[in-house]
């Protein structure tokens, strides 16, 4: 039953990424500047005083980041860009970094890799669940919870952990169009800290989920974790995946298209923790989120959009994001289920 759920929830993705890539740069085009910049300033200018939510603390490096921080930028699949609000701050990556790791295994060894091994579903348990693992055996998983990240993240293919660091990092930077770093002080304050983080490796091992050295994958994806990014990096990652693979400010073929709604699918399922389902319903949109306070979503077809605001909610969400991001895609026609009748 699992593996028929699967098999529609793909297909039923499948078939909104198809429909909304035919129409890709019609809809890009209808998006008119001005209504996108006046969406984004509303937007910022409605939430910009909001004081809810905390910074994440158990990571300590990230409970000094500035709270105040919050920008917002949407990148056509035409390639326009439009900001409000700070976009030059950076801040770490952190789980937004699954997404684009997962992309690169299915990219290299196709999406039965991914849905084979740790699986696609929604696991009903926090993000690094142990009770998770347990339940089947490190199997019904997703790459968007961390024994899944981390498992992907071994799987990526290389001779050593350099040539794999070396994979992660330059997708990365061909998705954000630039190049990227690691924020070292997040780094070390990651590693310090992430023995649960190990634990859920070495028990993926013991399942036969990842061949290979379970700490130094940890390690690789503590550091693809600290990766530092700002409002303009991540929306032009979103709206990579909006624009079928290639990045429509560079240009360049990142993945292939036929590859994009596996990534989007499992980003619409378990891309916001336990929040996953409640976003979908609002927006409709795939997204992921990180602790380090940003949020990406995609409107297949349309456009890729970031927000950056560390104060979290419960479930680990930027609060200031979530609002931002619904509001300008209710404005700008984002939901891609939002379909009416001829």
């Amino acid at each position: 039953m699992k593996s028929l759920s699967r098999i529609l929830l793909q297909t039923s993705m499948a078939v909104v990424i198809s429909a909304a890539a035919v129409v890709s740069s019609q809809a890009a085009s209808a998006l008119e500047p001005e209504k996108i910049q006046a969406a984004l300033q509303a937007a910022y200018d409605k939430y910009k005083g909001l004081q809810e939510g905390a910074n994440a603390d158990y990571i300590p490096v990230l409970a000094k980041v500035d709270p105040n921080i919050f920008g917002i930028t949407l990148v056509t699949t035409d390639g326009k860009i439009y900001s409000v609000g700070d976009v030059k701050s950076e801040v770490s990556i952190q789980s937004i970094s699954k997404v684009f790791t997962m992309a690169r295994v299915i990219e290299e060894s196709g999406a039965e890799a991914i849905s084979g091994n740790m699986g696609v579903d929604a696991t009903g348990q926090v993000f690094n669940s142990i009770v998770a693992i347990e339940q089947y055996q490190g199997e019904e998983m997703n790459a968007m919870v961390n024994p899944g990240a981390i498992t992907a993240t071994s799987m990526i293919k290389g001779a050593n952990g350099d040539e794999v660091w070396n994979k992660i990092i330059n997708t990365y930077n061909d998705f954000a169009g630039r190049k990227l770093h690691v924020d070292e002080e997040v780094y070390k304050s990651e590693a310090e800290t992430n023995q649960r983080n190990q634990a859920l490796a070495m028990l993926m091992a013991a399942y036969g989920r990842i061949e290979g050295d379970a700490i130094e994958a940890t390690d690789i994806y503590t550091r693809q974790c600290s990766v530092a990014v700002n409002t303009k990096d991540l929306a032009t990652m979103a709206a990579t995946l909006a624009n079928g693979g290639t990045n429509p400010v560079t240009g360049k073929k990142v993945i292939s298209a036929e590859n994009v709604d596996e990534v989007l699918a499992v980003m619409a399922t378990a891309g916001l923790y336990d929040d996953s389902g409640k976003w979908l319903y609002t927006t409709g949109l795939p997204a992921k989120s990180g602790v380090g306070g940003g949020i990406l979503a995609v409107s297949p077809g349309k456009f890729g959009i970031a927000a950056i605001s560390p104060p979290l909610d419960a479930a680990g969400n930027s609060v200031r994001a979530q609002k931002a991001i619904a509001d300008i895609s209710n404005a700008l026609g984002g939901n891609p289920y939002k379909v009416q009748p001829k």
